[in-house]
C-alpha cells in the first residue's frame, strides 16, 4: 500500500477500533465473519492494521455493531474520552421544583459525551413528617453514602445507610431517600440503563 496513505490512515487506529467494538459486544472473530460475510482471516489482518478496509467494508462492520463511519474517522482527542469536571463548574440543583425538597444533586459527568452511565453528588434534606416520595427509572443504580445516615425504601423494604455502606439495586422498582438523624448525608450516585 502506498506509504502517503498508509501513514494518513494511521491516526485513526481503525484496527483498535474494530478490535474494540468487537471486544465490547464478547464477539469472537468467526462469529463477527458469519455476520459481515467476511473470513476470519481477512478480519484479523484489519484488526492488527496489516490491511485497512475500503469504505464498502468499513461500512458493514459498521452496521454490525450499529455505530457510522464517523465513529472510525473521529480523532480520539476530540470524541472527549476524558472528561474533567471541576468542583466550581457543577451546578446545583433540587430534585424537584417547589414544594419539600428531598435532596439536591450535582452532576458529576455532564462534560462527558457518549456516557454509559451517569454519576451524581446528593445531599439529602430532612423530609418532613418523613413522608418518602418514590420514583423509579430504567435501568440500575449504585449509591455510595459519604456522609450522614440515609433510609433507602426500595418496594416495600426500607434499608438504613451509614457512611461508607453502599448498596446496588434495580432502579426500576419503586424507590427513595429519606435523611436519618440530624447529620448533614451526602452520597455518590450513579444510574445505568
Amino acid at each position: 500500500m502506498n506509504k502517503t496513505i498508509t501513514d494518513g490512515l494511521q491516526p485513526y487506529a481503525l484496527g483498535e477500533k474494530l478490535r474494540g467494538l468487537r471486544l465490547k459486544k464478547s464477539m469472537g472473530l468467526v462469529e463477527l465473519g458469519k455476520h459481515t460475510g467476511f473470513s476470519a482471516a481477512m478480519l484479523s489482518k484489519l484488526e492488527r492494521g496489516k490491511l485497512f478496509p475500503t469504505l464498502p467494508t468499513l461500512l458493514r462492520i459498521a452496521m454490525v455493531f450499529s455505530v457510522g463511519l464517523d465513529y472510525f474517522f473521529t480523532d480520539e482527542r476530540k470524541r472527549h474520552v476524558v472528561a474533567i469536571v471541576r468542583k466550581q463548574e457543577r451546578v446545583r440543583f433540587p430534585e424537584r421544583l417547589g414544594g419539600d425538597v428531598a435532596y439536591h444533586f450535582e452532576s458529576l459527568d455532564f462534560k462527558a459525551t457518549e456516557r454509559k452511565l451517569n454519576a451524581f453528588l446528593a445531599e439529602f434534606a430532612p423530609v418532613p413528617g418523613g413522608k418518602v416520595r418514590l420514583h423509579q427509572h430504567p435501568g440500575v443504580e449504585f449509591l455510595y453514602l459519604i456522609g450522614g445516615k440515609l433510609e433507602l425504601t426500595i418496594g416495600s423494604d426500607v434499608h438504613t445507610l451509614e457512611a461508607g455502606d453502599a448498596i446496588y439495586f434495580d432502579a426500576s422498582v419503586r424507590h427513595g431517600y429519606h435523611r436519618a438523624g440530624r447529620q448533614p448525608s451526602t452520597a455518590v450516585i450513579i444510574t445505568a440503563a
